[in-house]
């Protein structure tokens, strides 16, 4: 399931994911939040909470998730990924090499920090959370 998180700033979009995600919850929460703040200033700051499993995310779910990664390529600012799956924050941390913008890793305990990172409007230096 996903559900918004909404004590971030107007230039966020934050999702909190728990137990199985599938397609539906993509189409219907991820994907109209992700396109109102494209239409709204023309980039992304996106926090993803995975208090789930990566196994509990249906294959309609990880496919629909990477059509709106692709459709929004270009318009990446920032991405914050909070998890205690350490592949999670590694490929995380990785997505700088490969996306626009900046992303990183942060593990559950980390949660503040990740809030505090991804409300920031200013561009920041890359630091690892290791």
């Amino acid at each position: 399931m996903l559900q918004f998180i909404n004590d971030l700033e107007p230039h966020v979009v934050g999702i909190h994911a728990t137990g199985e995600v599938t397609k539906e919850d993509i189409e219907n929460v991820l994907m109209p939040r992700i396109d109102e703040l494209v239409a709204r200033q023309g980039e992304i700051n996106y926090l993803l909470v995975l208090d789930t499993d990566v196994q509990n995310w249906t294959m309609g779910a990880w496919w629909n998730d990477i059509k709106v990664g692709l459709k929004n390529f270009t318009k990446w600012n920032k991405i914050a990924v909070v998890s205690d799956q350490k592949g999670v924050q590694w490929v995380t941390d990785a997505f700088r090499f490969f996306v626009p913008g900046n992303s990183k890793g942060f593990s559950l305990a980390q949660l503040d920090q990740a809030v505090e990172w991804i409300n920031a409007k200013e561009v920041e230096t890359i630091e690892q959370t290791n």
